[in-house]
């Protein structure tokens, strides 16, 4: 990790002053399959990077806590980005994921019709790999692995 020169703060935006940027060796991406519904996306996103966390526990950062002495649940110590791409950039994604054995999240289509995790897991447990209606993918790397995985990829509007 290194730090960088950042922007100086607005006052109308933040609370504290921020002049360093933190750089990861690392990224965390989802990708998403374009067709999905706003709803679809927002739930595919977070049932994925759900998954990263108990994986991967280096990508948590530290608990929150308000100045009222409140505490709240840590989160990524990185930013999350999100691409989209078609179905076959989904499919490609995903075969270069398992390639270079990143640590991965995925979602299927088929889990648009369970209820609840020991259905979830069914569902995509009953589907050979090369089938899978990947709808959603997670994975966390090296920025270049990562980089390569989503080729053909572009950055959710």
């Amino acid at each position: 990790m290194q730090t960088t020169y950042k922007t100086p703060p607005r006052p109308d935006r933040q609370s504290h002053p921020m002049t360093t940027s933190t750089r990861f060796d690392t990224k965390i991406a989802v990708l998403l399959r374009e067709d999905l519904e706003p709803w679809q996306r927002l739930n595919v996103t977070a049932f994925l990077v759900s998954g990263l966390g108990t994986e991967v526990p280096e990508v948590i950062g530290e608990p929150y806590e308000d100045a009222d002495s409140v505490p709240y649940l840590p989160m990524f110590r990185q930013p999350v980005l999100v691409f989209q791409g078609t179905k076959e950039v989904l499919k490609a994604a995903h075969a270069r994921a398992l390639t270079r054995a990143l640590p991965r999240a995925v979602f299927t289509g088929d889990l648009f019709a369970t209820g609840h995790d020991a259905a979830n897991r069914a569902a995509v447990r009953a589907v050979g790999t090369a089938d899978l209606d990947v709808v959603g993918l997670a994975v966390h790397g090296p920025k270049n692995a990562v980089d390569k995985v989503l080729k053909g990829a572009r950055m959710h509007p």
